[in-house]
């Protein structure tokens, strides 16, 4: 009993230390038209220090996305916190448009070394018979972590003072104290290895994966294409279109949509992988309806639902796509599989959103959306209408990853 108690706390404090992290990769996200006022750039510049993160994260998962099997969890998450650091501190240095785009940089490095290594930190820790609930809380705290940062900067710059400062201040804090937690945690690894023998990974789809793969990459690019658009984008449509110059609020609608992607994912254990993927584009769809909506009409109420069932539609297809992959793939193919898989969801975070920048200027920030969401609709549609005249392999088994 006080094994299993130690290691639901050293789970707990483990999926806190991923939040931690997490948070800070999206913390600029309600401050850009700040930064914008103070240097002056465009809309696709904006995109552009947004993709940048993207960039970071590929890198990090092509280069060293094994790094902790081979060196240890904790070596790998305390570089991450490293890195985290740093990026706060360039935001702090902000006098210059150099410094936002390092400072997105080293958060998309501290993401890429955290979402593998934490995940597997997150379900090691867990209690014997407890790998599911600990499978859900990784995965609460990844997309958690991703809706409290810009729920927490868009509070403290709206109520707050130094609305610039503050909060990477508050997230700098925050990590300190994960680091020290960090350190009281143990290591899962028992076999290590030198540093020199972690090799760059590169995807691979073996013949087996690549009849579910391509469905299962539609579903997972438009669904990252629009949190993309939500966090890079939403809060200058709010503030041109809408007239909400409410920091708060802007931070409030992109945390919903991460928020109820979680919701989604937790959905995939009750509707099963058969239905997850279908269902998750059937609710992707309807999102970027809704969000066609709100551009066209500007309504709100309609950006908040289209956060919503986007959201959702996102954790179903994107935790439905993971399981389908992973038992598509053979025990020694999974990890290059997921990686791939991996490597085209952060596309989707950063084409698309670079796209949406390009078009801003000549069609303006409304139209430019509408023609996103028209591209994003087809691939979704035709993932969708794929996945429901085939049976997904690997579906006889429960449907979480």
């Amino acid at each position: 009993m006080d094994g299993d108690l130690r290691g639901r706390r050293q789970c707990l404090l483990s999926g806190a230390v991923f939040a931690v992290c997490m948070a800070g990769t999206t913390l600029p996200t309600p401050l850009y038209g700040l930064y914008q006022q103070k240097f002056g750039f465009s809309e696709l510049t904006i995109t552009v220090v947004y993709a940048v993160y993207a960039a970071g994260v590929i890198g990090v998962l092509l280069l060293a996305g094994n790094a902790s099997d081979a060196v240890g969890r904790r070596p790998v998450l305390l570089c991450g916190l490293g890195c985290a650091t740093l990026s706060a501190v360039c935001f702090l240095s902000a006098d210059a448009l150099g410094w936002l785009y390092a400072g997105r940089l080293l958060s998309g490095l501290s993401a890429g070394l955290f979402t593998g290594a934490a995940t597997a930190y997150v379900m090691e820790l867990a209690p014997h018979g407890g790998t599911s609930r600990a499978t859900f809380m990784a995965t609460a705290a990844n997309m958690g972590g991703l809706g409290c940062g810009p729920l927490l900067a868009g509070v403290l710059a709206q109520y707050a003072d130094r609305p610039l400062y503050l909060p990477f201040a508050v997230h700098l804090a925050l990590v300190a104290c994960s680091a020290l937690v960090l350190l009281r945690l143990p290591e899962t690894v028992r076999e290590r290895c030198a540093p020199s023998t972690v090799r760059p990974q590169r995807p691979g789809l073996p013949p087996g994966v690549r009849a579910v793969f391509g469905a299962a990459a539609a579903a997972t690019f438009v669904g990252f294409a629009l949190f993309g658009v939500f966090t890079s984008v939403s809060p200058s449509f709010l503030a041109q279109s809408l007239d909400v110059h409410n920091h708060a609020v802007s931070g409030s609608v992109v945390a919903l949509a991460f928020f109820s992607s979680t919701a989604g994912q937790l959905a995939v254990g009750r509707a099963g992988l058969v239905r997850s993927l279908p269902l998750g584009c059937a609710a992707l769809f309807a999102g970027l309806a809704l969000l066609a909506g709100a551009l066209w009409w500007e309504l709100l109420p309609l950006v908040v639902l289209s956060a919503v069932v986007g959201g959702i539609g996102h954790g179903l297809a994107f935790r439905g796509s993971l399981a389908a992959v992973a038992a598509a793939s053979g025990a020694n193919q999974r990890a290059a599989v997921v990686s791939a898989l991996f490597v085209v969801a952060y596309a989707g975070i950063s084409v698309p959103v670079i796209g949406v920048g390009l078009l801003a200027g000549p069609i303006g920030l409304e139209g430019a959306g509408l023609v996103f969401i028209a591209c994003m609709t087809l691939l979704v549609a035709m993932a969708g209408g794929y996945l429901l005249r085939r049976r997904v392999p690997g579906a006889q088994t429960d449907g979480t990853p």
